[in-house]
């Protein structure tokens, strides 16, 4: 687990060095480049050592004939089969890492090597024989990769910061990714909030040759594509009992300490009950986090740490837990500087925090929960669009009125916000209804919000666009429930959980794993009938009956809970200050992206209760700050 950064073009020596210690937070262990001026390449690296901790797994790594090089972000779990099949194939090896075994995959397999492997990975490639430079990333998108192409030549880094710190890349504002932070929170790839920078999608791979992209392809998909198979309850129960224990055995792989997080959900739970079989000899060290105050009783929110106690006990493992108070929404701009992205949720600052946790109890690698409610249900809209089939038949006129209807409730008590949030929308038909699933600010909020820049970009854009265009992947009698599952994967978890996940777990120079995300359970859960993930109220179905036998059902049947913090208490309390400077009449009409009158009006009704702005808010403050530190200080923290 690592950061990687370089380029292929006219770009100096000088600048990989640069490039490699903004990012050097990810890998406090050792560093290494490699620069070759008359071809124009440059190979940055930054290591927390995982597998093979000798000087032998230190990058770029050269394979043995000196024919390709590498430097590679992540870990292959089934390195050692594919070390054993090279070997038969006549490979030799002079190190012990799974960094070798893609080099040595690459030269016998060429662009075929992305089925063998199982893992989480960005990387490249730098191949002599044709000098071309070859970048991939994970089929779900769990390592982040970001590119840029100039007049100069192309560059990549594991974080958008790095790429900033060449002067020729394009700064200006991309108003597109702008609206899709506001109505998302988080930006559907490849988009990133400069016009200069993209992501790579996941799943994706690409070639450079000169400084200039030649080919960009996709080579894994969600595996929504294939038939479900009918199969009898204690079957499906069994088989993702045991795909589940393989997977978290197969990601256990390490040679260092492993550790996880326990939040007491059912998903960081479920990972804890195999994990601790796993390290006989040791007593498995789970982490949590506690609050000191109780303001989140306000909003309804259940409080993790009695819940992570009850199952730290049952299973028998030790539980570490950091407390917290409201003086964490101090930190917002120091998760906003590590995310790269304005992502409007206050959550990745726990996830920062327990990795903090880990790291000084000597834990470089920790499991993570993500995934669960992304492959198996799990979240609200699950549930809500379920029940479309109760009213989903009415016409058009009729579900418009019902539209209209919801918008005249009260949304200061949770109630009134979850009957807007599940039929706001009910007029949309298709796949625009199952996009706006997604919306966390309306559109027709946002008109009011706008200042002329971001008004007249919108009058074109549809913020469904990148949602709908995704399905089109997807075969046209595809359930709606796997089409919102789809979605989940390929957006809500890559774009949002797994960037904070990477961004906030790297910060503390600690590795995340998220076993629920293993390929071989994903293609199980993608084929299961839909009966088996949500059934009636309940999500995540045979999830939960597949853990009966090992942890207490109030655990397992708790209700959902986010991983989450006051929000709407804090804007009102101790963010109070950040929202009064960062959305002053002064700094809105010095950076021109909102109406200085339409956000004051929208904040004092939300104050009032006339109406929940809180994600909407918020979105503007994470975005403001983000042009400070993006662009009014080229992605450097105070």
């Amino acid at each position: 687990m690592c950061g990687i950064a370089g380029f292929s073009g006219e770009f100096s020596k000088d600048l990989l060095e640069k490039m490699s210690r903004r990012i050097s937070h990810r890998g406090p262990d050792d560093n290494g480049d490699y620069f070759l001026r008359d071809k124009g390449i440059g190979l940055a690296h930054r290591r927390l050592s995982i597998i093979d901790l000798s000087p032998l797994g230190h990058q770029p790594m050269w394979d043995r004939t000196n024919t390709v090089a590498i430097v590679f972000n992540g870990e292959i779990y089934n390195f050692r089969e594919l070390r054993a099949d090279l070997v038969a194939s006549g490979f030799q090896f002079n190190s012990q890492s799974d960094t070798e075994v893609l080099l040595n995959l690459y030269l016998r397999d060429g662009e075929m090597m992305f089925s063998r492997l199982n893992g989480i990975f960005a990387f490249a490639i730098w191949d002599t024989r044709d000098d071309s430079l070859l970048l991939a990333r994970d089929g779900l998108g769990v390592k982040p990769l970001y590119c840029a192409q100039t007049p100069k030549g192309f560059l990549f880094a594991s974080e958008l910061k790095a790429l900033l710190e060449e002067p020729s890349i394009d700064r200006s504002l991309n108003d597109q990714a702008a609206h899709y932070h506001l109505i998302y929170l988080w930006c559907p790839a490849p988009h990133t909030m400069l016009n200069g920078v993209r992501k790579l999608e996941p799943g994706h791979a690409m070639v450079v040759k000169d400084g200039r992209t030649k080919r960009i392809w996709r080579f894994y998909d969600l595996p929504y594509d294939q038939p479900m198979k009918p199969l009898a309850e204690d079957t499906a129960i069994s088989m993702v009992r045991g795909a589940l224990r393989e997977a978290v055995t197969r990601q256990m792989v390490a040679d260092v300490p492993v550790g996880a997080f326990l939040s007491g959900g059912l998903d960081s739970s479920a990972i804890a009950v195999f994990a601790k079989d796993i390290v006989p000899d040791r007593k498995l060290q789970c982490f949590t986090i506690g609050f000191k105050d109780k303001s989140g009783d306000v909003e309804g929110i259940t409080e993790d740490l009695p819940y992570a106690q009850r199952v730290a006990k049952h299973l028998g493992v030790d539980l570490h837990t950091i407390y917290v108070g409201p003086e964490m929404a101090q930190r917002l701009e120091e998760m906003i500087y590590h995310l790269d992205e304005p992502q409007a949720d206050p959550a990745p600052l726990n996830a920062l925090f327990i990795c903090q946790l880990a790291r000084e109890h000597g834990l470089k690698v920790i499991l993570s929960g993500a995934g669960g409610d992304d492959i198996f249900t799990g979240y609200r809209r699950h549930y809500a669009l379920a029940q479309e089939k109760f009213w989903e038949w009415m016409p058009g006129w009729a579900r418009q009125g019902l539209s209209k209807a919801v918008c005249l409730l009260p949304q200061s008590n949770t109630l009134g916000r979850r009957f807007n949030k599940a039929f706001r929308y009910a007029g949309l038909n298709g796949d625009e209804r199952l996009a706006s699933y997604f919306y966390w600010s309306s559109p027709e909020a946002l008109g009011s919000l706008y200042g002329p820049r971001l008004r007249d970009s919108a009058s074109s854009a549809s913020y469904s666009a990148p949602l709908l265009s995704s399905l089109e992947n997807l075969a046209a009698d595809t359930p709606k429930l796997n089409r919102m599952l789809y979605l989940e994967g390929k957006h809500f978890l890559a774009d949002h959980n797994l960037n904070y996940t990477d961004k906030m777990s790297m910060a503390a120079g600690v590795e995340a794993r998220v076993p629920l995300l293993d390929p071989d359970l994903v293609r199980l859960a993608a084929r299961l009938p839909l009966q088996y993930k949500q059934r009636g109220k309940v999500g995540k179905w045979i999830f939960k009956k597949a853990m009966e036998p090992y942890l207490p059902k109030e655990v397992i049947y708790r209700p959902k809970s986010g991983f989450g913090v006051p929000l709407r208490h804090w804007l009102r309390h101790e963010l109070r200050p950040v929202v009064e400077d960062v959305l002053s009449r002064h700094s809105i009409e010095a950076r021109g992206l909102f109406d200085a009158t339409g956000v004051q009006e929208f904040i004092n009704k939300d104050r009032n209760g006339q109406l929940d702005g809180t994600y909407t808010i918020f979105s503007m403050v994470c975005m403001e700050l983000w042009c400070r530190i993006f662009l009014d200080r080229n992605g450097l923290r105070q």
